[in-house]
């Protein structure tokens, strides 16, 4: 019959035995070693032989000599005994030396060394800056069991630890190579993602304490054919079962089938057909067998997922891992923060505390996006952390507690029974309800391990409630049943409105109601729309968040996306700036995210946090307004797409001009001698501007033949060679509307035309810079569509641009490529709130704009990238935008000054509010 896991308790009194047993033993390393190690492991529950290996001949690397290990627990721990007296510090070194001879199955996590008197335990997994060293005396061993659980299988999980990171890409690997092998069989996708799932199951009780140390390796090593011939058959007959109560089994005579408990809970209870395996397979699974499964973080699991899937159908199913950290930027503002205040608050009180156990069984979580069930795997075990920290408070204010003769799953407020998801796909829910099996038996042990109470293990109980289902599709009330403490979250897909395919459209609009309009959203908004539709139900009362993209806080979406939030009554409840995101999957992508939480408590502020470094950690800043769509502390204004300026003072921004031509207009520095050598095509050669020319320096030009002369076509064969090419060109275009366009030798569409002054403005920008890198052109030079002219003979328009008000105008409601800033001219320009400025207004705007201009001067070397690096800017540019500020910022704010660009934002949204009041 399957043992009893042994709790703390247990294990204490074990260990008060064994030194009764050995308090007076002579302690020889040759005559009394090996009982002692026995001994030693039987209080941590290891009986069987098979479990560590006694005696194990090892070679030291250093000297190549030959040698004994005392006890090897594969992957776990060694232990080496010397005489009483001995320096254990050299016996550690010996073990080390080991060590380095194991096979990478074999090396263990810890070394233990004793010389009956003394134990000393090093921890090879310790991070760095942590010593990872413990002595102690023999009789002491009772009050150390805590720190030599992991023998029991019992682990203190290092969250986010480099151990658990490794440990788990470790896993990915191991588990991609068996799905390949049964991908390759033709085994069926379904069949192979139960199968996978079963076997998961098993390697990770074989190391966790969900059974017999070992057990699974041992019934593969001993049941099955080294060829693998009968690998499957008998995988199958474990795991039928281990779907069966060991009252109910076949065979009820084999010992070693019996060992293993009854687990339930629906892993084992779908039947498949029997996977082929040969000897290079079973090998595989045995490799997967001796890797150590307890270090694993079930969090981790999504990225066991990519590992087995390939690019494009994780880029169609727009599926993505999001790491522990990014997990708890939404988790805690949105929840487990006021959860931990309670707690604080409440702590010396115990009916404060008692009340808090009820509340936190009282709370519901979605995820409508789960894929592997990380938000809500994190959700649950931090849940569960706190709940333990409770109950160790009351234990602290009434001792008797542990002495209630309480059924200990009864003192569990924190269920799975709480946590539902929606994913699309079978194989990743089937995934994320295991992964929450798992995590549920990490959070029993701590409490096991920290309380004594003997929460059973198997057979499972419970089990979180993964729907299998397009999320945009349905109804999320069929999903998660009424409740007035429901927290939604997750991280929906990230598909753009140039990236969706059709069936990504018509979710889109069922979500939105079939609004043209909001449909053209980004897909995540999707998730939006069913979050509002699901808490318009007065049933439904809770809170929100979703890791999105940050498009949706750019442009033009915040506009159409928030109004209807705000419109239902909802309000910001925290909100991190664009950082960037990190994952652990194989193959994943740069995503730059924004992470929103909402409440519709009318008297919450807010929580903002920013990242001075896209990259780094956020620092949050204290909120004096309020978070408003575009994640400002600022006035909760909508920006609207107009076509034409706000501003009486701003005058119309328009695109450059495209040439649609292969490049036979455009003359690159080696081609310029030869066009100019041609003095009738010289004619018409001008400057010509784009990005890279305005930015970096660069220098380019084009045939400008507005005004061609036919005369000039018959003379130049030069002219007609590229008129000729464009047409060519323009004849294979796919748009009908250029095939059509009958003028060859001019541009495909025009920007301005006009001999005039303009201000030109990049279409992209590094957001690092504090200004935006704009210029001043003469007459005669034409932009490209790559950037955008606004006309500009007085030089204002220039000092506006340039100024820092606009900058952060721009990157407070402007659209984004990643992290740069893209221009808008019907967001951005149009609605750039610039008062009408009178001429004394004017005058000293226009003033510091030529001082810009001639600070520059003073490096004419330099490109417009190098001025404004924001490392090097020269001391004379700094002084000059300085001026330039002090006279636009006088514009917003006549009374006092604008210090950050934080009061800018804030002052930019009020005069916008002003200016579109009605």
């Amino acid at each position: 019959m399957s043992q009893k896991p042994l709790v703390l308790p247990d294990i204490r009194s074990r260990a008060g035995t064994f030194v009764a047993q050995w308090r007076d033993a002579e302690g020889y390393e040759r005559g009394e070693a090996q009982s002692f190690v026995r001994d030693l492991l039987r209080v941590f529950g290891i009986t069987r032989s098979t479990a560590a290996v006694y005696e194990k001949r090892a070679r030291r690397s250093s000297t190549g000599g030959q040698g004994y290990i005392d006890a090897l627990i594969s992957g776990t721990a060694l232990i080496e005994m010397k005489s009483a007296g001995a320096d254990l510090a050299k016996a550690e070194t010996q073990a080390l030396d080991y060590i380095e001879a194991l096979t990478e199955h074999e090396r263990p996590d810890f070394v233990i060394t004793s010389d009956f008197r003394r134990f000393r335990l090093l921890d090879l997994t310790a991070e760095a800056g942590e010593s990872g060293l413990l002595e102690f005396e023999l009789e002491q061993l009772p009050a150390h069991v805590e720190d030599l659980m992991f023998l029991a299988g019992y682990r203190r999980a290092k969250f986010g630890s480099t151990e658990q990171e490794t440990a788990s890409i470790k896993a990915a690997q191991l588990m991609a190579r068996l799905w390949e092998h049964l991908d390759a069989t033709g085994y069926d996708d379904h069949q192979a993602s139960v199968f996978l799932i079963r076997t998961l199951f098993c390697l990770y009780a074989d190391d966790a304490g969900l059974w017999e140390r070992d057990l699974f390796s041992r019934y593969i090593e001993e049941r099955t054919s080294e060829d693998g011939s009968d690998l499957g058959a008998q995988l199958a007959t474990l795991y039928q079962a281990l779907n069966r109560p060991e009252h109910k089994r076949y065979g009820r005579d084999d010992d070693l089938l019996m060992a293993f408990p009854y687990v339930n809970g629906s892993v084992f209870g779908e039947p498949v057909d029997i996977p082929y395996f040969d000897r290079a397979s079973r090998e595989q699974l045995l490799q997967a067998a001796y890797f150590n499964w307890s270090t694993i973080s079930p969090a981790i699991f999504g990225s066991l997922f990519q590992a087995v899937k390939d690019k494009k159908a994780r880029r169609e199913l727009g599926e993505h891992y999001t790491t522990e950290t990014n997990i708890l930027k939404l988790i805690r503002p949105l929840f487990l923060d006021e959860l931990e205040d309670q707690f604080t608050k409440a702590y010396s009180r115990k009916r404060e505390l008692e009340k808090l156990l009820e509340h936190l069984s009282a709370l519901t979580f979605l995820d409508p996006a789960c894929g592997c069930g990380n938000f809500l795997i994190i959700a649950y075990r931090e849940l569960r952390a706190l709940e333990l920290r409770i109950h160790e408070r009351l234990q602290e204010l009434d001792p008797a507690r542990s002495q209630l003769s309480l059924d200990a799953e009864s003192r569990v407020h924190v269920r799975l029974s709480q946590f539902y998801g929606l994913e699309l796909e079978e194989w990743p829910a089937t995934i994320a309800r295991t992964a929450m099996f798992l995590v549920e038996h990490q959070a029993n042990q701590a409490v096991n391990l920290t309380l004594g109470y003997t929460i059973p293990m198997l057979p499972l109980q419970d089990s979180a409630r993964i729907a299998v289902a397009n999320a945009l599709q349905a109804d999320w009330e069929d999903v998660v049943p009424a409740t007035t403490s429901l927290f939604v979250m997750g991280n929906p897909p990230f598909l753009g409105d140039h990236t969706r395919g059709a069936d990504q459209l018509a979710d889109l609009r069922n979500a939105w109601g079939g609004t043209k309009v909001l449909s053209r959203l980004d897909y995540v908004t999707g998730w939006h729309a069913k979050t509002l539709a699901l808490f318009s139900n007065p049933r439904y009362r809770g809170q929100w968040a979703f890791v999105t993209t940050n498009s949706i806080t750019q442009g033009d979406q915040p506009a159409r996306l928030f109004a209807p939030i705000f419109e239902a009554g909802w309000r910001i409840k925290f909100a991190h700036q664009t950082f960037a995101w990190s994952s652990e999957a194989p193959g994943a992508a740069a995503v730059h995210c924004v992470i929103i939480g909402f409440t519709q408590d009318p008297k919450w502020t807010g929580r903002l946090f920013t990242y001075p470094d896209i990259k780094g950690s956020p620092e949050e800043t204290p909120v004096q307004v309020g978070i408003n769509a575009y994640l400002l502390d600022a006035r909760n204004i909508l920006v609207e797409k107009r076509s034409t300026p706000l501003s009486p003072t701003m005058p119309t921004v328009v695109k450059g001009s495209m040439a649609t031509d292969d490049g036979n207009f455009v003359i690159t520095p080696e081609q310029h001698p030869e066009v100019m050598a041609d003095s009738i095509a010289a004619k018409y050669v001008r400057p010509y501007v784009g990005s890279r020319e305005l930015i970096n320096g660069q220098q380019r030009w084009c045939l400008w033949l507005t005004d061609l002369e036919p005369e000039d076509l018959r003379r130049s064969a030069l002219l007609r060679d590229r008129i000729e090419a464009v047409r060519i060109f323009r004849s294979s275009s796919k748009a009908a509307t250029t095939r059509e366009y009958p003028h060859h030798h001019l541009f495909r569409q025009f920007g301005i035309v006009e001999d005039v002054p303009i201000v030109c403005i990049p279409e992209v920008s590094s957001e690092g810079r504090r200004y935006l890198p704009v210029a001043h052109l003469e007459p005669g030079t034409i932009i490209s569509n790559k950037v955008y002219g606004a006309i500009d003979t007085s030089g204002l328009i220039f000092a506006a641009a340039s100024s820092s008000a606009f900058i952060t105008w721009m990157k407070a409601v402007g659209g984004r490529l990643e992290s740069r800033l893209s221009f808008s001219s019907t967001i951005t320009w149009n609605n750039f709130p610039l008062p009408e400025l009178t001429d004394a207004q004017a005058e000293p705007i226009i003033e510091a704009g030529h001082g810009v201009l001639e600070a520059r001067e003073q490096f004419p070397e330099r490109s417009l990238a190098e001025h404004y690096h924001p490392l090097s800017m020269s001391p004379a540019l700094v002084k000059a935008h300085d001026q330039l500020d002090r006279a636009v910022d006088a514009v917003f704010k006549p009374r006092g000054k604008l210090r950050s660009n934080e009061d800018r934002a804030r002052a930019l949204f009020d005069r916008y509010a002003e200016a579109t009041a009605t």
